[in-house]
């Protein structure tokens, strides 16, 4: 069997090292000229940790990453809402990572490139076309001017291309632009003073405006991090975005700074932070609906094109590294490629649309938004507010839906 992998992505990457340790030949097409490390900050969850784990990676990861410690859910004031431990402190069996996107996206580049070849990711390859037949798929790709460079075939198609999917055009031909909530996310990440532990996440805000702030990687110095930090704030009534959804877009200063000054987090002066962050990018927070079905014959959706989610509760990079897993599993297991293809939608498209959902209220980080809701000038004693069963409620409910519940990570 052979897979024709499109994008070149954490979920495309993934899915190659998966389908490779199962002894399936697969080849990845990017449409980029290079892989480059682009991005910033993103957590990983101890779900899609195990599995990376299973392909040997964890020393890697702990080389380029941060063990995430605790976790902070704060109001705009810097009251504390909930406060939990993650990963092995929170008695999972693996550590949930904070970490550069690209340098997550490297870590598995690199050994797609160590246990495939380099033969086996072809960059600057736009796909053009595929058509299906009885005994497989052709694929054929272009380089950004228009000139054929590769045509390929295989057992399955996999379109693991991003939230513009080509692939997913191709399936939903009518399909319009991405959903467009409103909300603008600004992001940047640059070398920070180590704040609490040196390994702590806080989620900081309320209903018109959140901020983010973690450590991704180790500084120059013992007492300096790589800081990750995120604002997002309404920018419009959403609908269709204002312009393409891409991570590479340089941000606008003057349009973040006012959001900035709402915020008041202990242990961090954000602004600070964000003034000397030399470089930051901007987002128009996108996902789309979920599809009734992923799969035609022998071609099929995974990650963000399948499941373009917004960046709440740190699950899109999970998200697609656990489709791999179960895609993998799936061609090795059935009679047929059109089977596992079924199996695997059968399997991961309704708990991603679940996801996806969640995701539209809020996630986890709901919690912050219903207590605001309830005191926006603040609280005395949190629990007269929202009491401490109905804030677990609002945060395990969102682990349990999105598979990362330490009971579900041990059974998987």
């Amino acid at each position: 069997m052979k897979a024709i992998i499109v994008g070149g992505g954490i979920g495309g990457l993934a899915t190659a090292l998966m389908l490779h340790a199962r002894g399936i030949a697969c080849e990845v097409y990017e449409q980029a000229d290079a892989i480059r490390e682009l991005g910033v900050g993103i957590n990983t969850l101890p779900h899609a940790i195990a599995e990376l784990k299973r392909l040997g990676l964890l020393e890697r990861l702990d080389a380029a990453a941060i063990r995430t410690y605790e976790l902070f859910y704060l109001n705009r004031f810097g009251q504390e809402i909930w406060r939990e431990p993650r990963g092995l402190d929170a008695g999972y069996e693996v550590p949930q990572f904070s970490i550069h996107r690209g340098r997550l996206q490297g870590v598995i580049r690199d050994a797609v490139i160590e246990r495939l070849g380099a033969d086996a990711v072809r960059t600057g390859c736009r796909l053009g076309d595929f058509r299906q037949d009885e005994g497989g798929v052709t694929a054929w790709f272009f380089d950004r001017l228009g000139s054929h460079v590769a045509t390929t075939r295989g057992d399955v198609l996999i379109g693991a291309d991003g939230i513009h999917s080509s692939v997913r055009a191709a399936l939903v031909p009518n399909e319009g632009p991405p959903c467009w909530n409103g909300l603008m996310l600004w992001r940047g990440a640059t070398e920070w003073p180590a704040f609490l532990t040196g390994r702590s996440m806080i989620v900081a805000g309320g209903l018109s405006a959140k901020m983010v702030v973690y450590p991704i990687a180790e500084g120059s110095r013992p007492d300096r991090k790589l800081t990750n930090w995120a604002v997002v704030a309404r920018a419009g009534e959403g609908g269709a975005p204002p312009e393409k959804e891409d991570w590479s877009r340089p941000g606008r200063r003057e349009e973040l700074t006012p959001h900035v000054a709402r915020f008041a987090i202990p242990h961090v002066d954000v602004e600070a932070l964000i003034a000397a962050t030399p470089e930051l990018w901007e987002y128009p927070m996108c996902d789309r609906d979920p599809l009734p079905r992923w799969s035609q014959g022998r071609v099929t959706l995974l990650g963000d094109a399948a499941h373009p989610m917004y960046p709440v509760g740190s699950n899109g990079a999970s998200q697609a590294i656990l489709d791999a897993r179960c895609l993998a599993d799936a061609l090795v297991r059935a009679e047929h490629p059109m089977a596992a293809l079924q199996a695997y939608e059968a399997e991961r498209l309704p708990k991603t649309a679940e996801i996806v959902h969640a995701n539209r209220k809020g996630g986890p980080e709901g919690v912050i938004d219903a207590v605001e809701a309830l005191a926006p000038d603040g609280f005395a004693d949190i629990d007269a507010v929202l009491p401490h069963a109905e804030r677990e409620a609002i945060v395990r409910g969102y682990a349990q839906k999105a598979g990362f519940a330490k009971e579900q990570v041990k059974a998987a």
